[in-house]
């Protein structure tokens, strides 16, 4: 009987040819990353020689949590002081003159206004800028607008329609400062306060602290309250009679590039060039009739849109008759919902349909509701 000397070939194992497949799949994954960091350094190169670019493209970078590198690696530390000091924004001392809002009580439309509300009392805008697009809600009777939150304070917080819901509210948007590490969203910084009652009280050792939110008269409070011990703010909510409040900073740093007032009794706040970056920004105001101005533009990239700066925000606030506006937290974490909807989503591409998980959020209740 002949003996065949050809050899059998020894079939591959399942594992073998997964192991091969997925080194193949990690070695084009590889390479295209090389390819497009390459491609967007050289791009991001050229962007700095033009000076105009280069500041605002620098103020952006320096806005972000994760990209300040980024700017550190196109020009040098001192190049970046000088920018980001041309664009600084001028310290608002003046007191807020409560006397500037009167809130209307009354049902009935004024001859001649144009403005249409839903059934709660709510208009949503849109609006497209050079460089981000917008959307603003308009809610007629402020009293509806309060603080929604997580409390009591866990690890974790919550996306913004579920915050809306727990607060039985139909709209909302991102609230005040927060720990946003890791994306567990569950502690709020500084203060926030809810039907009067504090609920976070930490204000101690933050730069530039304000409060933002409605008084019992529902008027719109813009303060600084940088420096107060938990007490003295104990004291501050009773004797200004605060009803719903979160904190932001007004800090310009290399860890922070944070800014709050925007417009204080109808004037706008003096800026060097744009007054910073182009980012997504949320922002409240309210004008001379009361009706709160919720405020969400996009940005990094979404759409192909930089970000709005704070000249953005401030010609949008004016535009829309607000006498005190102040800008809240941004980034990555703003959002809003309107009726169940997401009307504009995080920009972080994993959480591109929803929103990051936040400690607090400003809250539009229904007409009537508690």
């Amino acid at each position: 009987m002949a003996v065949s000397s050809r050899k059998r070939k020894k079939k591959k194992s399942p594992v073998k040819n997964i192991l091969t497949w997925v080194l193949r799949v990690v070695i084009v994954l590889a390479v295209t990353i090389v390819i497009v960091a390459g491609t967007v350094g050289i791009m991001l190169r050229k962007m700095v020689k033009n000076d105009s670019t280069k500041s605002l493209l620098i103020t952006t970078l320096m806005e972000s949590g994760q990209l300040k590198f980024v700017a550190h690696m196109l020009v040098s530390d001192e190049e970046i002081n000088e920018i980001v000091n041309a664009n600084a924004m001028k310290k608002m001392e003046v007191q807020q003159n409560t006397s500037l809002i009167t809130v209307e009580t009354s049902e009935t439309p004024e001859e001649g206004d144009t403005e249409v509300f839903d059934e709660n009392g709510i208009r949503l805008e849109e609006i497209s800028g050079r460089s981000f697009f917008a959307k603003m809600l308009i809610i007629k009777d402020p009293s509806q607008v309060a603080v929604g939150s997580t409390y009591p304070w866990g690890k974790y917080g919550k996306e913004l329609n579920e915050l809306v819901e727990g607060a039985g509210g139909v709209a909302g948007v991102n609230g005040g400062l927060y720990v946003s590490t890791g994306n567990a969203g569950g502690t709020p910084m500084g203060v926030v306060v809810q039907d009067g009652k504090i609920t976070y009280n930490n204000p101690g050792g933050l730069a530039g602290l304000y409060v933002i939110g409605m008084n019992n008269e529902n008027i719109l409070i813009v303060e600084e309250i940088t420096g107060m011990s938990a007490g003295a703010f104990e004291n501050y909510v009773a004797e200004k009679g605060i009803r719903d409040a979160v904190a932001f900073q007004d800090e310009a740093s290399d860890s922070n590039n944070h800014f709050v007032p925007l417009i204080i009794n109808g004037e706008p706040r003096q800026l060097g060039g744009q007054g910073s970056g182009a980012n997504p920004r949320t922002v409240i105001g309210q004008r001379a009739d009361g009706a709160i101005l919720l405020l969400v533009t996009d940005g990094r990239g979404t759409a192909g849109h930089l970000g709005a700066t704070a000249s953005d925000l401030i010609a949008i606030m004016q535009e829309y008759g607000a006498v005190n506006a102040a800008n809240l937290d941004g980034g990555s974490s703003s959002t809003m919902v309107y009726n169940g909807n997401w009307e504009m989503t995080s920009v972080t591409f994993y959480y591109q349909n929803s929103s990051w998980k936040l400690p607090t959020a400003f809250v539009v209740r229904p007409k009537g509701g508690n």
